[in-house]
């Protein structure tokens, strides 16, 4: 068995964590394999590339923080396979729009040809285009109360934005070349990553309707507290890493010339930041039961994780 790291007195076993997240995977897998359009259906090619995309691997992380949140507030998971659907699909659009030659000219995700090169740019674009707008009409559809279907879809929609996901890339690509201070890299990433993850959390707690602004505050602190920390570690695998491990080319930022936190306060500097986040992160939940005990054990992993 393997032994579990231990983070400032945090004992993190990751055996425990990836079983956790296996578990939450198979659920939104079979969601989404039933939800998502079917090859034979036209456009053939296009739902090709969807299914391709969405269904080709992957931790499933966020919608692992849906359940996990919805669990530590006693909500059953089918009122959570939606939300966990819709944000696991906005990522994935994310994923093909980032790795086209415009963008991040990436050849590999998740171990495969990345949707452009499986297929041609103009059908991963549309295909990334059709997964999210499927986002927004699986939360229009959900069986939740209308209030609370307004509300994921604000939520979902703010944080893939000009001002979360899109926003973050922006300043991404606009930073290829030049060198940005630890200040500027923490608000790129805590809009290009942590905003998604952060509306992970928070629609989870919108579909336990809860609507208490105080557990909303907390749950959203953690978030981006989390979100934040996992997009430093993959900063960090992108150095130490190798490509297999990765799924995806290793080295792409540094080959690129992108600012990342290692590159700009050194990889110990960035891993003490990352962990620190995570304490800081875990403080804020640290009132509730041992019914977070499956968040925590994914917020852990997924700050320490080696893939």
């Amino acid at each position: 068995m393997m032994k579990p790291q231990t983070i400032e007195g945090i004992a993190i076993n990751a055996e425990t964590a990836e079983r956790l997240l296996d578990h939450y995977a198979d659920r939104v897998n079979y969601q989404l394999t039933e939800r998502l359009p079917q090859e034979a259906d036209s456009p053939k090619t296009l739902h090709k590339a969807i299914r391709y995309s969405v269904l080709g691997g992957g931790k499933r992380i966020r919608p692992a923080l849906v359940y996990a949140t919805g669990e530590a507030l006693s909500t059953n998971l089918e009122s959570l396979d939606c939300a966990a659907c819709a944000v696991e699909l906005m990522h994935c659009y994310s994923l093909i729009h980032d790795d086209l030659p415009a963008m991040d000219n990436d050849d590999l995700r998740r171990g495969r040809p990345t949707c452009h090169k499986a297929f041609d740019e103009a059908t991963a674009i549309l295909a990334g285009d059709a997964i999210q707008a499927q986002a927004f009409d699986m939360l229009a559809s959900d069986g939740a109360s209308p209030e609370q279907r307004v509300h994921m879809i604000q939520q979902l929609a703010k944080s893939s934005g000009s001002l979360g996901m899109a926003g973050g890339q922006a300043i991404d690509l606009a930073s290829v070349n030049k060198q940005l201070n630890e200040a500027e890299i923490k608000t790129m990433h805590t809009l290009k990553t942590a905003a998604l993850i952060q509306a992970s959390v928070l629609m989870a707690v919108i579909a336990s309707d809860i609507n208490n602004p105080e557990t909303f505050a907390y749950f959203g602190h953690f978030s981006e507290k989390v979100g934040l920390a996992f997009q430093i570690r993959d900063d960090i695998l992108d150095i130490q890493a190798d490509t297999v491990t990765l799924g995806k080319p290793q080295g792409s930022d540094e080959a690129q010339n992108k600012p990342t936190y290692p590159s700009i306060v050194g990889v110990e500097h960035a891993e003490n930041t990352a962990n620190n986040l995570l304490q800081e992160a875990l403080n804020e939940i640290d009132h509730l039961d041992d019914r977070a005990e499956n968040l925590r054990a994914i917020s852990k992993y997924m700050v320490t994780r080696n893939s």
